[in-house]
């Protein structure tokens, strides 16, 4: 009953309320973003959603456009500015998603939206991370965020598919919160945030080679 009805009814309205009760933040960091990134404080792309439907994300930009002689974008360690550091590692670049929560794109927890072009990487069993509505935060954000393997993560990702209760979202909030104040997982050991995903490596046919 939770997962089929009242976890939209309370996404909607958590997400309504925090929007108006964090708009003075919310204008304060459109104001810095206008500064600190040069122009448009808003990034924008398309996601896979729930049944792998595509929406588009909007969060705030943490990398400016700077870019090399040649007119490519500089790497993401190098355009990852100060400002965009503080946006991750306190999550606020994650505010806007508040509105694709209050649409119904997302929830407020559920596996994150990752990109596009990683949907034909996935095997059979990462597949069911969409099985659900994408979050604002997850198991996986919870426990590692950008600190934990790819598989790790999708394990992490499907578990939930099958256990979402309003216990388990209560507790995925909770440790969140102590994830952030702690500002653990923010990037992985060998970038600045998360490696491409490539794809799993079939074991199982491997061993029967």
């Amino acid at each position: 009953m939770y997962k089929k009805c009242f976890k939209r009814v309370l996404d909607f309205i958590l997400s309504f309320g925090a929007l108006i009760a964090l708009s003075p933040i919310l204008l304060i960091l459109i104001i810095l973003g206008f500064i600190f990134m040069g122009g448009n404080p808003f990034f924008t792309q398309q996601r896979p959603g729930k049944n792998e439907k595509i929406f588009r994300l909007i969060k705030f930009r943490t990398m400016d456009n700077r870019k090399d002689k040649d007119g490519n974008l500089l790497p993401d360690a190098v355009r990852l500015n100060k400002y965009g550091r503080f946006l991750r590692s306190t999550s606020l670049d994650e505010l806007p998603e508040l509105i694709n929560i209050l649409i119904g794109d997302m929830s407020i927890i559920g596996p994150r939206p990752l990109l596009v072009k990683y949907l034909p990487l996935y095997n059979e069993e990462q597949k069911h991370r969409h099985d659900v509505l994408p979050g604002l935060t997850g198991y996986a954000q919870a426990h590692g965020r950008n600190a934990v393997t790819w598989e790790e993560k999708f394990r992490m990702d499907v578990w939930y598919t099958q256990n979402v209760t309003f216990r388990t979202d209560l507790k995925i909030i909770i440790d969140t919160v102590k994830s952030v104040v702690k500002r653990e997982g923010i990037s992985s050991e060998s970038s600045a945030t998360m490696e491409e995903f490539k794809g799993t490596k079939d074991t199982t046919k491997e061993a029967m080679l």
